[in-house]
């Protein structure tokens, strides 16, 4: 499915970062088709969510009253073994170009560093240029690459990675 043209917000809107909820999982759903992620899912992130493991799931809010709804944009992480793994990061497209995106992630990297994580890593699709620009602007360098990681279309992933050493 297309994502939608949304008209951008114009102002720097006031946003929070802070923990994910079973709450926010319908526009965090929402939001995922939007932007076109590989899908996940309710189910997904419900259990990402009561997982046992290490999980980061942060959200930015937004005044609902203001825009209808509450979810500006979200981010998933786990760690492993003194290791973040990136595995999802989308913000509405009305939101884009207004440092969502970096937030989400300078919070979940700090978090991350917290709990004694030396390394972060994620993948994004070869053709995604605009978040490999972010992911470069908080420290991530291109360390590799996945031949036909995605699906639907089927691309490479760049798999890149950040040290906090």
């Amino acid at each position: 499915m297309a994502a939608r043209e949304s008209p951008a917000i114009r102002s720097e809107p006031e946003v929070s970062i802070e923990a994910m909820t079973e709450h926010d999982l319908l526009e965090v759903c929402q939001i995922e088709e939007l932007s076109q992620l590989s899908h996940w899912g309710w189910d997904a992130y419900h259990k990402e969510l009561e997982s046992t493991q290490d999980t980061i799931m942060m959200v930015a809010r937004v005044d609902a009253s203001l825009y209808g709804f509450e979810v500006a944009g979200f981010i998933v992480g786990r760690l492993i073994a003194g290791e973040l793994h990136v595995n999802n990061v989308a913000v509405r497209p009305e939101f884009h170009r207004n440092r969502i995106g970096s937030r989400l992630l300078e919070n979940t990297l700090r978090v991350a560093r917290g709990y004694g994580a030396i390394i972060a890593h994620l993948e994004v699709r070869a053709g995604n240029e605009v978040a490999q620009r972010l992911y470069v602007r908080c420290g991530f360098r291109a360390t590799g690459r996945r031949r036909n990681y995605y699906r639907a279309p089927v691309e490479d992933a760049i798999l890149m990675t950040l040290s906090f050493c």
